[in-house]
Formats: structure tokens, sequence, C-alpha cells
């Protein structure tokens, strides 16, 4: 059977790599990668390889994703395009939107499909939240104390609602919920990326809270096993053990600036405002109580382990810029 898939988000870094990664495998016939603006590998700036990928434009808020499922035959969608921080032209208005109704807008004309039969979706242990009543470590299976109510962890949060929606709805067809924890590795830019290569680093006094990451190579991995394997169901992803924050400023090289709760979040309204570092409300929240998460309803599912444990990730993004982590690679 003639097996074409789907990439949304090929744009940004993770997305990018792979629709790379499937077009590279000889058993997948097509990759589509799909996004607002043309990934970096097709303009000036660079970038990843996208390989034999077919890049096409497209909105995902608009109706003609459908139009591109229908015309192609897919069957597998694997949806990367989640934004976690708002741009400084569109906001966060813009944000949501491209969220959560282009997420329903894909899913839509994945019900409405008639050749797809795999769905993979990107989300967030961010859905967890972070709360001084929360649990040592979350289980899929565990509701949040206080769940998310900003931001991109309210996006995911709607997204998953939908994803377990089209999937009561479409029983033959595999669904895929990925929750990742933050991504560290050479490529990846986010918020909490751009903290830590800041020369001082803001923390809120009296808190050092547990941070998980995944190394971006373990990430794609879990992704490319997802959208050629069927693995039905909700799965925690990130690297073993944590590391407190304090550790990561030590490891970083970096001096910290302990502050209370309510001066971190002016600074963070400043530095959002000169469009300098993303200090939301739930990074507040995750610098104050952290999260943690089990993995091993994933590692049972694929009978794998990620390569890179929470430090050695943190120590390759470290390496990558030019912060040698303090004692070379640690696990």
């Amino acid at each position: 059977m003639t097996h074409t898939v789907l990439v949304t988000g090929v744009s940004r870094h993770i997305g990018a790599r792979m629709a790379s990664v499937l077009a590279a495998d000889p058993d997948i016939s097509r990759v589509i990668g799909v996004d607002t603006v043309p990934p970096p590998s097709l303009t000036r700036d660079g970038g990843v390889s996208l390989g034999r990928t077919e890049f096409v434009r497209v909105d995902l808020r608009s109706p003609d994703i459908a139009e591109v499922l229908a015309a192609a035959d897919i069957r597998t969608v694997v949806h990367m395009s989640l934004v976690s921080a708002p741009t400084r032209s569109g906001g966060r208005a813009a944000m949501k939107e491209h969220n959560v109704i282009g997420t329903m807008q894909l899913l839509g004309a994945c019900q409405r499909s008639a050749t797809v039969r795999r769905v993979v979706v990107r989300s967030t242990t961010a859905v967890y939240g972070s709360s001084p009543r929360d649990p040592a470590v979350f289980t899929e299976d565990l509701e949040p104390h206080d769940g998310p109510s900003h931001g991109y962890a309210r996006d995911a949060a709607e997204v998953e609602g939908y994803v377990r929606g089209f999937a009561r709805r479409r029983p033959d067809v595999t669904v895929s919920l990925l929750r990742f924890a933050n991504f560290m590795g050479p490529g990846v830019d986010s918020p909490l990326t751009r903290y830590f290569t800041q020369p001082v680093l803001p923390t809120v006094f009296g808190f050092d809270p547990r941070l998980q990451f995944v190394h971006e190579d373990d990430a794609v991995e879990v992704l490319r096993r997802m959208a050629t394997e069927d693995h039905p169901g909700t799965f925690n992803v990130a690297g073993a053990g944590v590391l407190l924050l304090s550790q990561c400023v030590r490891r970083a090289g970096r001096l910290s600036l302990p502050l209370p709760s309510p001066a971190f979040k002016v600074l963070g309204n400043t530095a959002r405002r000169a469009g300098l570092v993303e200090y939301s409300p739930e990074q507040l929240r995750l610098m104050s109580h952290g999260r943690a998460v089990d993995t091993a309803r994933l590692e049972a599912a694929l009978g794998w382990k990620p390569k890179f444990t929470t430090g050695a990730a943190f120590d390759d993004f470290l390496r990558s810029r030019g912060l040698r982590p303090f004692g070379g690679v640690r696990s």
C-alpha cells in the first residue's frame, strides 16, 4: 500500500528534521510538508535539508488543508505545528488561533478522509501545569491539581481534548499523542534555551525547581517510530532524570539573580514587551515549582529508551552554544 505522510510545521526545526527523516525512509513513497511560510532550507537562510519532501504552503486555519489531504491520499499525519510562544507581529491571539483552530481544521479534514489511518500529535508536558501540590512524578493518567490557564499550555490542553474526540469518532485510526518535555539540543531555539543563554539568569527567590528535557535527536526518533508503527495512546517523552534549576545555572557557567515572585513577573513583562525572552505566566510557575514525568509507558510500548538523559541533553545544548558544561558530559 502506498504510504504517504503529511507533516505540519516543517518551517520549524523539529518539524523539518522529522520530514527529513521520513523522506529518507524507502518504505515511504511521499512526504508532504506544510506550513504558513517556506522552511529555511528553501530560502537563503539554509536550515535542515528536507530531502524529497514536497512543500505546500497552507494555513491550517483554512479549509485548504482538507484539499491537500484528499489530493495526496495521505495515510499518516504528523502534527508538529503547535507554536510555543507568540510572534511579535501576531501576538497571543494569532498564536491561539493557529494552535487550536488550526488543529480543529486538520482533525476535521482527517475525520472526513477515507485514506488516513494514523495520526501523531505533538503535545507538551506543560499540560500538567506546575503547582506546589503536584505529585513527585506525573504519569499520563494523573490529572493536574491546577491545570494550565495561560498560553501554550492552555492551547495544548485544548488541542488534546480535540484529539481525544477525534480518536473516539474514528476508532479505525491509530492516534498517538506525545507529551514532550522541553526540547534541548544544538538546533533548538525556544523561550527556555534563550533563557539559559542570558549572562544573568533571573530565578524565583526561595525556589529551586526540578526540570526535565528531551534531546532533539530522541524526540525525532520517537516521532519517527510513532509515524511508522502503530502505538495508540498518550505518552510522556523525556530524558531520564531531572536537573534542579540551580544545577543548570552552574553547568551553564551563569550567574543567578534571585528575585521575589512579583519582581520576576515585572521583569518578565518588560522582557516580553521588548521581545527579548518569553517570561509567560506558565514560565513563572515552571520556574517556581518545576515538573517531572514518568516515561515507563513510552519505553514499554517502543521497547526503547532515550539515548540522552536530561543532563546529557542539557550539556549537549551548552556545548553547541559555546557554554562548556562543567566536568564534561554528565548523565
